[in-house]
């Protein structure tokens, strides 16, 4: 029966929609995400689960949320974050912080990129009211997922919460996924000297040393991707993009600095830390003019590749649910983290990535019903 002191599942989003939770780099983007984590607090507080708050260190607009039903080993968690992208507002056809319904369709800021998530699952836990589970039923909210990964990096410097099963709510449009790339961004940056175009003897080009570090790396990507494939993948190998590069001044002054930026995507088993060790040390050999100085900077940690075993018992229980088999998305989540805390993991979400970082994102009604089903099953499947 649904608890009379909550908020429909619709006034829910709605309310989590319009509480502004942008994780932006620009710090003046950033709102943090405290009060729609506290939000949900006072919602799951009421279902009789135990809350806690985890600010991020230095950070007080900002906080992971581990609400907890029942106690003991084992469990499921159920996991999101609350943060969003920034959004261009001139693209959309309504105010992103109030949630509109059009053409069967829920649109918002945030409605399926992944506010959307946490009505599900609580609807989904209220299924369970004035039962004592066996195992742990745990909700779990994060901050700065669309930038750091701060929240999930500081739940697994915690070691908490503890669990055997975690499912991520991103949208993959009701389809269990096992598999995803890493994601890493990095930064090369060559300081020469500049001087007049006249003559090459009047200063060292950061241009032309550039030109041979893409060399360099675009020797690398084929290498990795001659030695690395995964037939799980839509792109079977992982990839290696030059997004921007900036440098010089003017046509007729040798270039004294340039630097490029670039994305690596790299497979399972592919680790960050190697990875690194080994552009840094490929470039360096490359860059044979000592009055050429290089800087190999890492613009974020990184996120590690994901897989579960497609064989796994959750894995296996959503296909069974979803009627579909474990694939793999491009994007990047939360489930390495929760791995690392020791949980078997999947992704499943009611949305679509298309609609992700878009103007007039919204999230299919169609869906609801279908994803509170799924949470119901494997709420009673490993709690009850």
């Amino acid at each position: 029966m649904p608890n009379s002191k909550l908020p429909t599942m619709r006034q829910q989003l709605q309310q989590l929609v319009a509480l502004p939770s942008v994780s932006a780099t620009d710090p003046k983007l950033d709102n943090g995400n405290r009060s729609v984590v506290e939000l949900l607090a006072t919602w799951l507080q009421t279902l009789g689960f135990t809350i806690e708050l985890m600010p991020l260190e230095n950070q007080p607009k900002k906080a992971n949320l581990i609400a907890t039903l029942g106690r003991g080993d084992g469990g499921l968690v159920l996991a999101g974050h609350t943060d969003t992208v920034p959004f261009d507002e001139s693209g959309w056809q309504s105010d992103p912080f109030v949630l509109s319904e059009r053409d069967n369709r829920l649109y918002g800021l945030g409605s399926t990129d992944m506010k959307g998530f946490f009505p599900l699952a609580i609807e989904a836990a209220q299924s369970f009211a004035g039962r004592q589970p066996k195992h742990p039923l745990i909700i779990l909210a994060t901050a700065d997922e669309e930038t750091s990964m701060a929240g999930a990096r500081s739940l697994v410097a915690a070691g908490r919460p503890r669990a055997r099963y975690a499912l991520v709510g991103e949208p993959t449009g009701l389809k269990p996924v096992h598999l995803h790339k890493g994601m890493m961004m990095e930064s090369i940056r060559l300081t020469g000297r500049s001087g007049h175009s006249s003559n090459p003897r009047y200063g060292a080009s950061a241009l032309e040393a550039m030109h041979t570090a893409i060399s360099e790396l675009l020797a690398l990507r084929s290498e990795w991707q001659a030695q690395y494939q995964n037939p799980g993948f839509e792109v079977q190998v992982p990839t290696l993009n030059f997004g921007c590069i900036h440098g010089g001044d003017n046509p007729n002054r040798i270039c004294g600095q340039t630097e490029l930026q670039f994305d690596l995507r790299p497979l399972p088993g592919m680790s960050l830390e190697l990875l690194r060790e080994q552009l840094n040390q490929r470039l360096r050999n490359c860059i044979e003019d000592e009055q050429i100085h290089m800087q190999h900077i890492s613009l974020m940690e990184g996120v590690e590749a994901f897989a579960e075993d497609s064989a796994s018992p959750l894995i296996k229980a959503t296909e069974k649910l979803t009627g579909h088999s474990a694939g793999s998305v491009a994007f990047a989540t939360e489930a390495p983290f929760l791995q690392q805390l020791g949980m078997q993991t999947v992704i499943l979400g009611a949305g679509d990535i298309d609609q992700a970082h878009q103007p007039n994102e919204y999230l299919g009604c169609e869906r609801l019903a279908p994803m509170v089903d799924i949470l119901r099953n494997l709420i009673g499947k490993f709690c009850f």
